[in-house]
């Protein structure tokens, strides 16, 4: 079930009524209630795979229990079990076939025939988001962050709750799991805000990335007949349209938990306007970087150690984070790309200059040098972003070294041809609405004045419901 679908806009209504005003006297109830709600979400994708979902979360809730134990080998054995676990299955779902491709071009180069046998299946949607909700819930009890709990509707709420379940924000259990055994009241201001969210991630989603969609499509489809600005302007446009698509999903999520009584991660703080690497990844997909680096990074020594197994452990984190996007060598690149900017930081200590201060703060404007920072990071993502995008890592060098060629073998038609300028339709207001609101994520300023307020409501929505058709899936849905 898509968030911008018509099935949602009967669903959510359905399911907020039946939680506030039929099932309101009793905890139990309504968390029963939103673990139903979220199966059936979850099962108007697949009902197949809807019994791994299922089957996952008895398994962590089980190692949970177990992990808890007062014998500190004895919970370090169950922790081991849980996550390798959790990795086959995810492993079998997304990686097999990778690795099992990568063996036969392998035996082949040495001269082996092999005919292995691959998985013909689709790959469970939201699976690496549900499994690492798992995982959070065994690593948050054996570090003392979490104890196990008894009620398994309360921890199946944790693991499917339907905002957050196909795409994030990959939430903690010792943030979330609190919040769901615990009475919750409603609150007016939250639900507005909630509409808010909602209203503006529909916004991102439906008016501003899939209206880049087609342009985009049309030069990563046939990059090789193009020149070097329209390759540029197609990059650009899918830096901004991966930004709207899952930022806007994130958006709905947060709304959309606001409104039944929840206060789940940030996923998103306006990343374009980061002055270094080390800042994007503290502002783009917050809730899997912190996840990274609290259950991967820290674990491994962190930077507590020396200067070689911080340098280590960071470039293992980012390709990692690469290869949990999808089993290619281009995602591994991307994290790589990632690695390699982030190095110079670490090297010269300079990764953590920009850790709470946000761009411009007291002003309205930034200054020549905050300008030039955040244009030469937005390069680097940018760059890194057509490895993303084409998924193929051939494609993705031919692709740049069609817009190198274009430079030099072609000056004279590098503006010959470009039809993607109605990118800037989009990007530009986007990009001045992001500036606007960028000291606060999850409450979005408006208006005070009820006419102005109200009037910018009515054309968000008419905007939406004239871009809405189609179903355009989020793209994170395929991670």
């Amino acid at each position: 079930m898509l968030f911008n679908s018509l099935e949602y806009f009967l669903f959510l209504p359905l399911v907020f009524a039946l939680y506030w005003f039929v099932f309101y006297k009793s905890l139990r109830i309504q968390n029963l209630c939103l673990l139903l709600a979220s199966y059936f979400f979850y099962g108007w994708w697949s009902y197949k795979f809807l019994g791994l979902l299922i089957v996952g979360t008895l398994l962590n809730f089980t190692y949970g229990s177990f992990v808890g134990d007062s014998n500190k080998k004895r919970a370090k054995r169950f922790l081991i079990a849980g996550v390798l676990s959790n990795l086959l299955i995810l492993g079998l779902f997304k990686y097999y076939n990778f690795f099992a491709f990568e063996f036969q071009h392998a035996a082949v180069v040495l001269g082996f025939k092999t005919n292995p046998v691959f998985l013909q299946m689709a790959l469970p949607i939201g699976i690496s988001f549900y499994t690492f909700h798992g995982m959070s819930y065994v690593f948050d009890i054996y570090y003392g962050k979490q104890k196990p709990v008894s009620n398994i509707v309360d921890y199946g709420v944790f693991v499917a709750f339907f905002p957050l379940l196909v795409a994030g924000p990959i939430e903690r259990a010792h943030h979330l799991l609190p919040q769901v055994q615990k009475p919750r009241s409603f609150k007016y201001e939250s639900a507005v805000q909630g509409c808010r969210l909602i209203l503006w991630g529909l916004f991102k989603k439906v008016v501003i990335a899939d209206s880049l969609a087609p342009s985009i499509n049309n030069v990563f489809y046939t990059y090789l007949h193009l020149n070097g600005v329209s390759l540029i302007l197609g990059a650009i446009a899918f830096a901004f349209q991966i930004y709207g698509d899952f930022s806007g999903y994130s958006d709905i999520a947060l709304g959309t938990s606001k409104l039944f009584g929840f206060e789940v991660l940030s996923n998103f703080k306006f990343p374009y306007f980061s002055r270094d690497i080390a800042e994007f990844w503290r502002r783009w997909h917050v809730s899997l970087s912190s996840w990274f680096k609290d259950y991967l990074y820290i674990p491994l020594g962190g930077s507590k150690r020396s200067k070689a197994i911080t340098i280590r452990n960071t470039f293992i984190i980012f390709i990692v984070s690469g290869f949990w996007h999808g089993a290619s060598w281009s995602f591994i690149i991307w994290g790589t790309i990632h690695a390699f900017a982030f190095l110079p930081l670490l090297l010269f200590n300079k990764n953590r200059t920009h850790t709470n201060n946000v761009v411009a703060n007291n002003n309205h404007f930034p200054s020549l040098k905050e300008v030039i920072q955040m244009l030469s990071t937005f390069l680097i993502v940018t760059i890194a972003w057509i490895f993303f995008r084409m998924n193929d890592l051939k494609q993705s060098l031919l692709y740049i070294r069609q817009i190198i060629s274009s430079f030099y073998k072609q000056p004279q038609n590098l503006f010959s041809y470009v039809s993607e300028l109605n990118i800037f339709y989009y990007v530009i207001p986007f990009i001045l609405i992001d500036w606007y609101l960028r000291k606060d994520e999850r409450q979005l300023k408006v208006p005070a004045n009820s006419i102005f307020r109200w009037s910018m409501y009515v054309t968000m929505v008419m905007m939406i419901l004239y871009h809405l058709g189609g179903n355009h899936s989020f793209i994170y849905f395929q991670f």
